[in-house]
């Protein structure tokens, strides 16, 4: 699964897999979905639900760092590069503000264009 896709469906809740009769599955341990009226899926109210669950204090809304710890993902240099990657950076992948921001910025625009309702907090 790529690493959008892995953002994506912790936020959006994953597809739930085919149940097997007589398998136990584990529950599934995304994120609370909040849907709005239109069907959206409200990211902002999701993301601040997880914050409110967390001891530590993280700055998602414009760290794509902590918006990986927030989501329970792997944000490693590895994987923030390979997420440049699939989103189409073109600057070097070098774990630089720059690149950080352009990441967070990106992953809030491919949410919206996913069917979630980002705030024009999250998309800064």
């Amino acid at each position: 699964m790529s690493i959008f896709g892995a953002i994506r469906d912790a936020i959006f809740g994953a597809p739930k897999p085919p149940t097997i009769p007589n398998a136990t599955t584990a529950p599934n341990a995304t994120a609370p979905q909040a849907k709005p009226a239109n069907g959206a899926v409200d990211v902002d109210a999701v993301l601040a639900a997880a914050a409110n669950k967390k001891s530590q204090r993280l700055n998602y809304k414009t760290s794509i760092v902590d918006l990986m710890k927030l989501l329970d993902l792997d944000s490693s240099l590895g994987n923030r590069k390979e997420l440049a990657q699939e989103l189409g950076y073109t600057g070097a992948r070098d774990g630089s503000a720059e690149m950080n921001i352009w990441l967070h910025r990106e992953v809030m625009k491919k949410l919206a264009a996913n069917g979630g309702k980002v705030s024009a907090d999250l998309k800064a």
